[in-house]
């Protein structure tokens, strides 16, 4: 028997064909169910010659085509085989490229059948819902005008996917305009434009349009609620949610993923738990949703309770519980995810691979990470960026622009994001004029304009760099308003490199920006507390007191065994803090043998005995994270600490000498980067 493959050429013999037989193939045709039974009719007039009959290869493209079969690639070798293919033929094959997520392809097959037809409404329909999909509302446009032209502008199902089209392409008035003139309205064009006004925030014309409807349906009620849902209108969504003649699984899913949008993770708690039947989109909207709202420990646990429950996790759980570990960083909880994601057969391709690589970056295992982006056989854009920026987050410049340049020789055109992985890598290793020479390269060779991010970048290597007077003046003719991180970053590098004068300018800038910024102000103090100006310092924490700024207290974590062990400052409510202090003297003591010398001169209180300033110093949180990582981390396994603020400049000096003291690997996460202590060296360089 002839077989035959999609990429195989088909060609009619030299010889006359002989006469076609069609009655015979007639009922085979109609008892094809499978594309085996499909392929061995095709075969077969082929052998015949009744191929050439124009109702039989239509027939085979008809039943190629045809959703049970779905197969798109032998009904487009039987459609190149028609010698003269009419506009059904067309049709068949525009609407499977459609439905088969190919819909540029049907684009650019209609373009070829204007040429031989008049489209018909057959047709238009298909390609513009093709055009919805892609979003290409100017090619919608353009089929538009030929519905007028051709004459098809009261045709009900053209005109419903017009509707359809515009209101998902978020051209509501336009969408609007074609209802308007439809004489006849079904449920499914009005619920189309209910769903076009609240996915372009439209709610309250959504609202109204809803209270016209002749009839409702549960999609009607389900956009309505989604739409205030999204929007923030929690108490009119949870009004409509209420006033549902009956609850289907989508709105209950609907009202959970608003309230999670909304930050009222609560909410959706009590509704999550108060919904008679849960599916997979109900759990991954709350995992999802805890993790958006930086409830991550919540997050994993009710990942958990779902595993516990013998759900099967697909691909969004999967991104949610990473993304959830990554602002944890527990390495242990990530390792175990990932082992999980391989015992379900889940490869790590596509926006999986971007987490993973994200992951493991932000836990502080980047080696973890470039094996997982190296094992990616198609790596998209989305990979790259991600190590790049992990990479950088190392102060693993070299190799992170190493992986730029490699990523640029594949042909991929880098995007705004890579740039920031890019200009990130330079600022956290001072290469100032490697950092001006991307921002230059990002506007000059791939037409980029700079956001506010990609100036701050730049603000940020300038200033780590100590060049103030530069990065002041980029701010001041930046063309848009500078937010309140670029004079952050400014103030920071004056405290570093001790410039009160654009210190005071860049506090004033913040405080007009953000006077609620609690950093500011402290910041601000540390500038006047190492010159010295106690009477300025007391002026500052005045301001605060009157507006009720509170410095962010230091706070650390640790992993241990699967737990996680948080430490504040001098915090002595740890089980184990009986040993901790112990090991803590102990350390001062190795430190005093090794020649270190406190750096006292960010202490913010007006001590005059250096001793008490050393105190104040000791009780950093990380200090104790670092002792009780001593005590209990096993020997060879690297002690791993999150901190939530910048590493003080004496604990970073601390932090080499004990991974030298004890010969102990520490790598220590603040909120700008990461620090891998060894041998007494900082993967730094002490430029932070």
């Amino acid at each position: 028997m002839l077989q035959l493959t999609p990429s195989q050429s088909l060609h009619h013999p030299l010889s006359s064909p002989p006469p076609p037989q069609i009655f015979p193939f007639s009922p085979f045709l109609q008892s094809c169910k499978t594309q085996h039974d499909v392929k061995r009719a095709h075969a077969l007039s082929l052998r015949t010659g009744a191929f050439d009959h124009p109702s039989i290869a239509s027939r085979l493209l008809a039943l190629y085509a045809d959703p049970k079969i779905n197969s798109l690639s032998y009904a487009r070798s039987v459609f190149d085989l028609i010698r003269h293919p009419d506009l059904i033929s067309w049709n068949i094959l525009i609407k499977c490229y459609v439905e088969n997520q190919r819909s540029h392809d049907a684009i650019c097959l209609f373009h070829e059948l204007v040429h031989e037809f008049t489209p018909d409404s057959f047709t238009l329909p298909s390609v513009i819902k093709g055009c919805a999909r892609l979003n290409a509302v100017s090619e919608g446009k353009q089929i538009h005008g030929l519905v007028v032209k051709a004459g098809f502008s009261l045709d009900k199902f053209v005109q419903s996917s017009l509707v359809s089209m515009y209101s998902r392409c978020g051209e509501i008035g336009y969408a609007r305009k074609v209802f308007d003139q439809m004489g006849e309205r079904d449920l499914v064009l009005w619920n189309c434009l209910i769903d076009g006004y609240a996915r372009c925030g439209e709610v309250e014309l959504a609202l109204q349009l809803f209270n016209e409807m002749p009839e409702r349906d549960y999609f009607s009620w389900t956009c309505l609620v989604d739409g205030f849902a999204k929007c923030g209108r929690l108490d009119i969504a949870r009004d409509v949610f209420d006033r549902m003649p009956s609850r289907n699984l989508v709105s209950w899913n609907a009202m959970i993923n608003g309230c999670m949008k909304s930050g009222d993770f609560e909410m959706a708690y009590r509704l999550f738990n108060e919904m008679p039947t849960k599916d997979i989109i109900t759990w991954n909207s709350m995992i999802s949703g805890y993790e958006f709202n930086g409830q991550f420990m919540e997050a994993l646990k009710l990942f958990l309770v779902m595993l516990k429950e013998g759900l099967v996790p697909n691909h969004t759980t999967f991104v949610g519980a990473l993304s959830a570990v990554s602002g944890l960083a527990v390495l242990s909880k990530g390792k175990w995810v990932h082992s999980l994601m391989v015992k379900h057969g889940i490869e790590s391709e596509g926006v999986l691979g971007t987490s993973l690589i994200d992951m493991y970056s932000k836990c502080g295992s980047v080696d973890s990470a470039l094996t997982v982006f190296r094992m990616i056989s198609k790596k998209k854009l989305g990979h790259w960026t991600a190590v790049i920026v992990g990479l950088g987050m190392h102060g693993k410049a070299e190799h992170a622009l190493e992986i730029f340049s490699e990523m640029c020789r594949t042909g991929l055109q880098p995007h705004a994001i890579t740039f920031l992985g890019v200009l990130n890598a330079c600022s956290h290793a001072g290469l100032v004029e490697l950092g001006r020479h991307y921002f230059k390269m990002m506007t000059n060779d791939y037409g980029i304009e700079p956001t506010i991010e990609h100036y701050g970048c730049l603000v940020d290597i300038l200033c780590r760099a100590g060049n103030l007077e530069e990065a002041k003046d980029i701010i001041e003719g930046m063309p848009m308003r500078p937010n309140k991180l670029i004079w952050m970053n400014l103030l920071s590098g004056s405290r570093n490199f001790g410039n009160i004068n654009i210190g005071e300018y860049a506090a004033r800038c913040l405080i007009e920006v953000a006077p609620e910024t609690s950093g500011c102000y402290v910041v601000l103090s540390n500038i006047y507390a190492a010159a010295g100006k106690w009477d300025k310092v007391s002026s500052v924490r005045e301001m605060m007191k009157k507006r009720g700024i509170r410095k962010e207290p230091g706070c650390s974590y640790i992993e241990h065994k699967g737990m996680l062990h948080e430490f504040n400052v001098g915090d002595k409510s740890h089980p184990q803090a009986k040993e901790i202090y112990s090991k803590m003297a102990e350390m001062r003591e190795k430190l005093k043998s090794a020649g270190h010398v406190p750096d006292t001169s960010q202490v913010l209180l007006c001590l005059e005995d250096e001793k008490e300033k050393e105190a104040e110093l000791e009780n950093h949180s990380e200090r104790l994270a670092i002792a009780f990582g001593l005590i209990n981390v096993d020997s060879g396994t690297p002690i791993r600490i999150i901190k939530n603020l910048r590493v003080c400049n004496d604990c970073h000096s601390i932090t080499k000498l004990l991974s030298d003291i004890y010969n102990r690997e520490i790598i220590v996460r603040d909120n700008s980067r990461f620090h891998h202590f060894k041998n007494g060296l900082c993967s730094c360089k002490d430029f932070w």
